[in-house]
């Protein structure tokens, strides 16, 4: 029976510490106002500024006789509650806030969300569009206001306007009004739903974005990061430049740790593939051309992309990026076998023979030989319209 209880007690503590929210009381920027109210008579009371990030608020009226004093103020009742998970949305929560004392006299209350909607109230006693109502007069009262539960409390809101009717109708009333915010302390840094959708936004206009598949992963990942390195108001006040260049950086590390640089240069490989079975040459160098400049190259792409030179007869650049590829891996004999093709169809038969003769007894891949890839090779230049008096020389030099 004790290990029972043990067990249910520590549960019960578990899921306490987990519902606990991450924030804190702004006591440094809570509302005390006191004022006193002719008799039968209505006012209007607005809160300062909340601070960014308030997702929840305490708010206590107490009514005074004229020489009463608060016991205790709200802020410091809050000291002992770590977060408003602590405060019970019943009748115990609601006595626990109370202040120990009050006067005789009650008002009524409602709540506003801006002051235009308050001036009806002032002036015509109008609750229509208030947030919330008190319309049993009271002497006291405390209430819990969040963001999920209450519509005094939006993501945008920066203040309320507390209207108080008096329900004396022959002397003054004294009125204490304490608010206290709730900060979400993620939240206080200015990363708004609204403003982590507009960094997204941002981001899928960006040339890198509109080259993937799917940019959500990319754009996450640099919204994520420029939210650990400033907050909201920090970024806003960068020069357009400045904020350009956060992009650039983060979406540079962005693009490795996201795994979608593979994919990206995998897609222009699969497109510049494709493009040279349908003959379009063009687009294939260009594509390669793409992870070349990206600096993602292996030694195939850059055989590719001196292949595609070959095909559009620009000999020169076949030569050198085939060189290129040399450097990357010297062991890529399909990087051999291309400027060797390049190098005798740039009328330089000594330099195409020596690489000819030197890999003619090797395979370019686990199944096709070197002999055999020439004579596929000669075909396709015949086919692309690419004709040399040496082809059917290098091929008796094999034979």
């Amino acid at each position: 029976m004790k290990k029972t209880i043990l067990g249910l007690l520590i549960s019960f503590f578990c899921q306490v510490a987990l519902a606990q929210k991450t924030g804190y009381w702004d006591k440094e920027r809570a509302t005390y106002k006191e004022i006193s109210v002719s008799a039968r008579d209505r006012i209007i009371l607005e809160t300062d500024d909340f601070p960014a990030g308030t997702t929840e608020l305490i708010f206590r009226i107490t009514l005074l006789d004229n020489n009463q004093q608060m016991a205790s103020s709200l802020v410091s009742v809050l000291k002992s509650i770590p977060d408003p998970t602590g405060i019970s949305q019943g009748s115990a929560g609601a006595v626990f806030l109370m202040s120990k004392i009050s006067g005789e006299d009650k008002c009524k209350y409602a709540i506003f969300s801006t002051k235009e909607l308050a001036k009806n109230y002032s002036s015509k006693g109008e609750t229509n569009d208030a947030c919330l109502v008190q319309n049993t007069a009271v002497s006291k009262d405390a209430k819990r206001l969040s963001i999920d539960k209450s519509a005094c409390i939006k993501a945008n809101t920066t203040k309320l306007f507390f209207g108080f009717e008096s329900s004396n109708w022959i002397m003054k009333q004294k009125i204490v009004l304490e608010v206290v915010p709730w900060v979400d302390a993620k939240l206080s840094r200015g990363w708004t739903l609204e403003n982590r959708k507009n960094i997204i936004n941002q981001c899928k206009t960006s040339a890198l974005a509109r080259k993937m598949a799917n940019s959500d992963d990319f754009c996450v990942c640099i919204e994520e990061k420029i939210q650990k390195q400033y907050t909201f108001q920090e970024f806003q006040k960068l020069l357009a430049m400045e904020q350009a260049k956060a992009y650039k950086d983060f979406g540079a590390n962005c693009f490795e740790e996201t795994g979608i640089a593979n994919n990206l240069f995998n897609d222009l490989r699969t497109k510049a593939s494709n493009n040279i079975k349908k003959g379009d040459y063009g687009s294939a160098i260009k594509n390669y051309n793409e992870i070349v400049n990206q600096q993602k190259a292996t030694a195939l792409d850059y055989s590719n992309l001196g292949y595609g030179y070959l095909l559009t007869k620009q000999y020169g650049k076949a030569i050198k990026t085939l060189k290129e590829g040399e450097k990357r891996d010297d062991t890529e004999l399909l990087v051999k076998l291309n400027l060797a093709h390049a190098y005798l169809l740039n009328n330089e038969y000594a330099k195409a023979k020596t690489i000819y003769k030197e890999y003619q007894n090797q395979n370019v891949t686990d199944s096709l030989s070197w002999t055999q890839k020439i004579k596929d090779d000669y075909q396709a230049f015949a086919k692309a319209g690419i004709q040399n008096e040496d082809f059917e020389r290098v091929l008796k030099l094999l034979n």
